[in-house]
């Protein structure tokens, strides 16, 4: 009874599954984090999701594996049940079923080698980070003139690349960094020679660019330039986070400096090119002259032959109304005006008379005379106007008579 006790007093305490399964994947995540493991592939499915699940076993024992959608590039070669791989992941815990499992995230064929794994996953990490993206790539200069060289003095390498660099640019001024290029600590010795070449001090001016090289080798040799700080087939973390990458010293030489022979030619074709253009230049400038003077040569004449008949129709103009001959017109008209002038009271006199004699003849026939010799006669009131009507007469009114001899006075009488 007493061990009994002992036993649920230390048990007191009582787990829901979520929480022994959340503790349990806590500690396997603890304890194990990211681990390399190899196997034979078995239940291989790609689900629809994306996410890839099978099953890594051995003779013994088994372990469920998911890749998640996204975490690494497709395969060369597709997974596929029997394959024996080695995956490199981190150990967790599926708590929906209890299972522990590996969430992968590098898989290679058996056999590749830690340094290949070890280079995938920094690669993916530094790719991660943004260090290989094309945004980051600083173009080279075309023309530098002081380049610095991260490199082992005693290489093959350095001689290549200043055999190079004289010949294609024996302007260029060369700052050598010594340093190791395989062994341990030859990486810290790579990165302290770039960081001093990039900060220049008081002991030498800026470099333009900066060179980082040695010669080929075994994945072992180069690994320190896959820490995180070359021929043909050899990429190292370095070569895909430089600005610019070369196959090998020489042809980095190449890269970073024109050819002089190439920049004379350049020069010459340049040189050649601006003498055409001058010239035609100069011949276009010529004929453009030519057609200007054409041009104003025309223009000057039709303009003084404008001028020439402007002046000519002044001058007739002029002549037309010459003081001369407008005097004598106005002579004539002035010797023509005093003719009329002299002639005009005699005729006038005449033309009256004529009138006169005329309305005269008239009068006598028409007149009040002539009227009263054909028997009629002219009454009037004392005041002298005419008397028309028997109603602007009263009684014991006189009146006046004209007749055609002379004339009498009378009163009117009855009522």
């Amino acid at each position: 009874m007493t061990v009994a006790a002992d036993f649920f007093q230390q048990t007191s305490k009582v787990l829901s599954v979520s929480e022994l399964t959340r503790s349990i994947r806590g500690i396997l995540e603890t304890k194990f984090g990211a681990v390399w493991v190899q196997g034979e592939v078995s239940n291989y499915k790609l689900h629809p999701s994306g996410h890839q699940y099978f099953t890594l076993k051995d003779a013994r024992a088994q372990i469920a594996c998911v890749v998640f959608r996204n975490t690494m590039a497709p395969l060369r070669q597709p997974l596929a049940d029997g394959a024996h791989v080695q995956v490199y992941g981190n150990v967790s815990v599926f708590e929906a079923r209890g299972q522990y499992q590996l969430s992968v995230q590098i898989i290679q064929p058996r056999g590749l080698g830690v340094l290949q794994a070890k280079f995938e996953a920094l690669k993916r990490k530094l790719d991660d980070e943004g260090l290989f993206d094309p945004a980051r790539k600083r173009p080279l200069p075309k023309f530098p003139k002081r380049i610095g060289i991260v490199t082992s003095p005693s290489g093959a390498a350095i001689r290549d690349i200043l055999n190079v660099l004289r010949r294609r640019a024996p302007w260029l001024h060369i700052l050598i960094s010594p340093v190791r290029v395989q062994g341990s600590g030859a990486a810290q010795e790579i990165a302290v020679a770039i960081r001093e070449l990039a900060r220049p001090n008081e002991n030498f001016a800026p470099v333009d660019l900066i060179v980082v090289t040695r010669g080929g080798g075994s994945m072992e040799d180069l690994w320190e330039f896959n820490e995180e700080i070359g021929h043909e087939i050899d990429f190292t973390i370095a070569d895909f986070v430089a600005d610019l990458r070369a196959p090998t010293p020489s042809a980095a030489a190449e890269l970073i400096v024109p050819d002089i022979v190439d920049l004379r030619r350049q020069m010459d074709a340049c040189v050649r090119g601006l003498g055409r253009e001058l010239l035609n230049r100069v011949r276009d400038a010529q004929q453009r002259l030519d057609h200007a003077r054409d041009s104003l040569r025309r223009c000057l004449a039709h303009g003084v032959d404008n001028y020439r008949r402007g002046l000519t129709h002044a001058l007739a103009t002029l002549q037309a109304r010459s003081p001369v001959r407008e005097l004598m017109l106005r002579r004539n008209r002035f010797g023509d005006l005093r003719r009329r002038f002299v002639e005009l009271p005699k005729r006038t006199m005449e033309n009256a008379r004529h009138r006169f004699q005329r309305v005269e003849g008239i009068l006598r026939v028409l007149g009040p005379d002539a009227t009263l010799r054909r028997g009629y006669s002219i009454t009037k009131n004392e005041q002298g106007k005419l008397i028309r009507s028997v109603t602007a007469v009263r009684p014991k009114m006189k009146i006046r008579t004209r007749v055609s001899d002379g004339e009498f006075e009378s009163q009117v009488t009855g009522e």
